[in-house]
């Protein structure tokens, strides 16, 4: 559940954005999101732990550079907030900004590159020489547009910074174990057993010196782990959307 790969999740390719290359090009607002469909685990910031835990379970990669995920299913290729047409079919459902970011990322245009550049999926639907659509350039310089584009990005990589700090706070502290789930069905002889994640350990959480509590209610880790830890209990919930859809759960999630 926790390979990187070279692109990041749902990005096929990425393309600067140019006022010269892309000086006439518009961009349309995205109705559907068919890269949704069968994605089951998105990663989040610390920032939004509050507002995901209400609708998703928070839990953390395998591996060292374990990073927050938000799970819209319990296997891969099992998303239950998603329909087929790539539609997010509940309301009110709040959506990740990592999905809301897409088909934008800041990227380094060279590995030498001290700058980040606002880049896009070439592979988008949502973003071409369009007729209809809001410009991203006008006279050669950006629309308010690509200005909000722009400091979206922004703000979703400064957030992503503190969640690499708040990971790096859970490690030092040694607080995240193997995660496992059990769900146990009335007439099921056996319970579905989830595994393939990590969680924080409640028990090394409540042994936790004196100092280092005061520094983890300083740094403000503590209401974060607390809603990780809360949100769990939608495990449950998941797992019965999968069902009522028809999505057979598996005994065992997929790392």
């Amino acid at each position: 559940m926790a390979t990187v790969p070279q692109l990041p999740l749902f990005y096929n390719g990425l393309e600067p954005l140019s006022s010269e290359t892309h000086a006439d090009w518009k961009v349309r607002p995205i109705e559907t999101a068919p890269f949704l469909i069968g994605q089951h685990a998105i990663p989040i910031t610390t920032d939004e732990f509050q507002l995901v835990q209400r609708h998703m379970p928070i839990v953390f990669s395998i591996g060292d550079d374990a990073i927050p995920l938000a799970l819209m299913g319990l296997n891969e290729g099992v998303n239950v907030f998603v329909g087929d047409d790539g539609k997010i079919s509940e309301p009110n459902f709040y959506l990740p900004a990592y999905i809301r970011r897409y088909p934008y990322m800041l990227a380094k245009l060279r590995p030498d590159a001290e700058e980040l550049s606002l880049c896009f999926d070439p592979t988008t639907d949502s973003i071409g020489p369009f007729e209809d659509g809001e410009p991203l350039f006008a006279n050669g310089q950006p629309t308010q547009v690509t200005k909000d584009l722009l400091a979206f990005n922004e703000m979703f990589e400064q957030a992503g910074t503190r969640t690499q700090n708040f990971m790096k706070e859970l490690r030092e502290l040694d607080l995240l174990m193997e995660g496992e789930v059990s769900i146990q069905l009335d007439g099921a002889d056996q319970p579905f057993i989830y595994r393939g994640f990590q969680m924080v350990n409640e028990e090394k959480l409540m042994d936790l010196r004196g100092d280092q509590l005061r520094k983890v209610v300083k740094s403000g880790l503590l209401p974060l782990v607390y809603a990780h830890l809360f949100s769990l209990a939608l495990m449950r919930e998941i797992f019965g959307r999968a069902a009522q859809q028809g999505k057979t759960p598996q005994p065992q999630l997929v790392s």
